[in-house]
This record gives structure tokens, C-alpha cells and sequence, in this order.
């Protein structure tokens, strides 16, 4: 039979031997296909496989703000040693509702931590762990639980906490030229002493906010709000415009009743909901 379909083969061909050429050719696929299915394979990304999020860029914490994060609900799990803030949220059992060390979540905990007490005089000692009250004993203690938090645990360090008597006065009358310094810019000034993120003014109504207290992502640096920072964007707000003739605006005298209900909104937004520190009041507003 094999000669019979060597010829046919050499007819159709017209190429002597071509019964080889293609036992061959046989043998190459068959030894392909084996090694084919014996590599290990690779598994291609697919199309909707979402990337990784990038971690938010460190902000400033208030005490206030920082009491949300108790872990209660959906919020997630912060404190403060020495004010650095880390996100605990994967030790929820420890830190969170219920657990042995619920009193630290939301708070400052550095003095506690050192002195191994659970004392609520301990907590929110913002100056306990830099004034040189702790023994060498209760130094080392904290230091260790920083590298714990840092090195072994991996706790996500989201920023710093700024006491409140290192907050600006609400009060302090703050000019237009000020203001215009304080854009989250590293070109126009350098970090605050103890800040995680560089002060971001926006003046709104008669007072002046710092939006670097969790608001980096929107007012910092190629942001979509960053248009408004270091102004008053009064108008801009009001009227919901990214024009401009109304960002270099500040006069808010020809506002419609609803564009200033939508100023009084946005005012109550960043007071309550936010709880962007107030930093000032505009001395030209």
C-alpha cells in the first residue's frame, strides 16, 4: 500500500519522493503539538482586568477628621502614633469595633502605646511623644511600635495628623497675595513643618479652607479643581464654572438666589461633610 501512495504522491506533486517529504512533515507536527501541550502556559491579561489603584497621595489629618476613621460601617480603620496616621483597616480585630484595642481607633495613641495603657488621659497627647516626658524605657517602647507598624505589619502610612494648636487661627485675616502662595505648588513654598501635604487655600464665602486635608486628589497639583486653588473661588462655585472670567472673578455681588444657595451648599460641603480645617477669613474677599 505504502508504494501505491508514494506514487500518487509523486504524481500530484511531481516531486520524487515526495512520500517522505511528507512522512517528515508528519513527524515535525506531531513533535510540535507534543511540545506544545507539555510547555507550561502563560495566561494573557484580559481586556477588563482592572490595574491596581494607586494609593492616595499622603494628606493632613485633623484630630476632628481623624475620629471618623473608626472602623465602624464601611469606614475604614485609622490612628496616629507620634502623628503619623496609619491605615490599620486589616487589623480590624484588633483596632476595630470590638476588639482589644478599639479606644486607639481614630485617635492619637503614640503616649498610650509607649506607657502600654489603655488610660483615655493617654489618648490625643499630641505633644506627649516630642517633649521629652517619656522615659527611655516608654521612648523605646513607641519606636518599637513604629517599626512594627512600618516594617513587619505594613500598615499603609495615609499621613500626618496636625494638632490643633498647630492649626492656623480661623480668624487670622488672610490677603489675596497669601492666599495665592498657598496652591499645593512645591515651587512656591516647602513643607510645613509636620505636614504630610503642602497647603492648599481656597477661599470660599468669607473664609478660607485648606483642602489638603483630604482633598489633595481634586484642588493639588494637575487636578481637575486645582484651577481654584489659591483663590477665592467664590463665583467659580456658585455659578459651577471652570471659565476664567469667573475663577479671576471675585465679585459675588450679582449672584442669582440659586447660584448663592449653591455657594452656601458647596460652604456646608467643606465645613461638615469634608471638615476642611478654616484657616482664615479674606481680607479682600
Amino acid at each position: 500500500m505504502l508504494p501505491s501512495i508514494s506514487k500518487s504522491l509523486e504524481e500530484w506533486t511531481g516531486v520524487d519522493g515526495a512520500f517522505g517529504y511528507f512522512v517528515i512533515v508528519v513527524l515535525f507536527l506531531i513533535g510540535y503539538s507534543y511540545i506544545m501541550s507539555s510547555a507550561p502556559k502563560q495566561a494573557l491579561p484580559r481586556e477588563d482586568e482592572e490595574e491596581e489603584e494607586e494609593p492616595d497621595p499622603p494628606r493632613n489629618f485633623t484630630a476632628v477628621q481623624l475620629r471618623k476613621f473608626d472602623g465602624t460601617g464601611d469606614n475604614p480603620l485609622y490612628l496616629s502614633v507620634n502623628k503619623t496616621v496609619f491605615d490599620v483597616s486589616k487589623a480590624k480585630d484588633f483596632y476595630g469595633p470590638g476588639g482589644p484595642y478599639e479606644i486607639f481607633a481614630g485617635r492619637e495613641c503614640g503616649v498610650a502605646l509607649a506607657k502600654m495603657s489603655f488610660d483615655e488621659s493617654h489618648l490625643d497627647d499630641y505633644s506627649g511623644c516630642s517633649d521629652d516626658s517619656l522615659s527611655h524605657g516608654e521612648q523605646a517602647e513607641l519606636d518599637g511600635w513604629i517599626e512594627k507598624f512600618k516594617y513587619y505589619r505594613n500598615y499603609p502610612v495615609m499621613g500626618r495628623l496636625i494638632a490643633p494648636d498647630d492649626m492656623p487661627s480661623p480668624t487670622r485675616s488672610i490677603t489675596k497675595e497669601e492666599m495665592e502662595l498657598h496652591k499645593g505648588d512645591d515651587e512656591l513654598e516647602e513643607l510645613p513643618d509636620g505636614y504630610a501635604a503642602l497647603p492648599i487655600y481656597l477661599g470660599a464665602g468669607t473664609r478660607v479652607f485648606d483642602v489638603s486635608f483630604g482633598g489633595v486628589t481634586f484642588y493639588g497639583k494637575g487636578c481637575s479643581y486645582n484651577r481654584f486653588a489659591g483663590k477665592n473661588a467664590s463665583r467659580a462655585l456658585a455659578k459651577m464654572s471652570f471659565d476664567p472670567k469667573d475663577t479671576a472673578n471675585t465679585d459675588v455681588s450679582d449672584l442669582t438666589e440659586k447660584e448663592k444657595n449653591i455657594l452656601a451648599d458647596w460652604i456646608k460641603t467643606f465645613e461638615e461633610r469634608k471638615q476642611y480645617p478654616c484657616v482664615g477669613v479674606m481680607k479682600d474677599p
